[in-house]
């Protein structure tokens, strides 16, 4: 049996009340998760003169009750008109850039009931990331290169690090790999060939070995 219109219209009432008052916990929840860069919006685009119903973290100086925007009446004279419109540029009243997301809410019926909107107040961020900009330049090169390495010590890690990668590659495993034994046997023979006596030395045996530097003092030989 078909359904008396009249019901059809009551239940259709009943669902866009309910798609509305769903919209007012997702934009308070959202407001107070992107503030304070982030007005969120929601509009009841049954009502488009006053379309305004809920805002959070009201960066606009809008009001409840104030008229949908061009976006919301483009929503409501067509169905087919995107759902989401995301990251587009916009601006507040007083001048500020914004980056605003609009998200349409449709009915059972496929008709835009309300839209959810995200204004972003970007001026705040586009002043700091100039700042970072103008603090990362770096002038012409220098008039020789330059590292702030100690000389000397990058070999001396190398050497090591080296040294220790070929004692493990001998029995199958990795510097870090290596067994209690093996380090005590490898740090003897860097000890043995000279290599502890290179600037450094300790640290970069710790750094290969995964341990700290304090460890590899238990490695060493007991003459050291």
């Amino acid at each position: 049996m078909a359904k008396h219109p009249k019901a059809s219209r009551d239940e259709q009432s009943s669902e866009d009340r309910l798609l509305l008052r769903e919209g007012r916990k997702i934009v308070e929840a959202l407001g107070q998760t992107l503030a304070p860069l982030v007005e969120v919006v929601l509009h009841d685009l049954t009502a488009p003169e006053h379309s305004v119903v809920a805002i959070s973290n009201n960066l606009s100086g809008r009001e409840i009750g104030d008229a949908a925007t061009e976006m919301g009446l483009a929503r409501i004279t067509d169905a087919g008109f995107p759902e989401v419109v995301a990251n587009y540029p916009n601006r507040f009243p007083d001048g500020r850039p914004v980056k605003s997301t609009s998200i349409g809410l449709k009915n059972s019926a496929g008709e835009y009931v309300a839209a959810i909107c995200l204004n972003m107040d970007v001026s705040l961020l586009g002043a700091v990331t100039a700042g970072l900009g103008q603090l990362m330049q770096t002038a012409a090169a220098a008039p020789v290169a330059e590292t702030l390495t100690p000389r000397g010590s990058g070999e001396a890690r190398e050497s090591v690090r080296a040294a220790l990668e070929r004692f493990a590659a001998a029995r199958n495993t990795t510097p870090i790999g290596m067994t209690l034994a093996q380090r005590r046997e490898a740090v003897r023979e860097l000890a043995d060939s000279g290599h502890l006596n290179l600037r450094h030395a300790l640290a970069e045996v710790a750094r290969t070995l995964g341990v700290a530097r304090s460890t590899v003092y238990t490695y060493l030989p007991s003459e050291q």
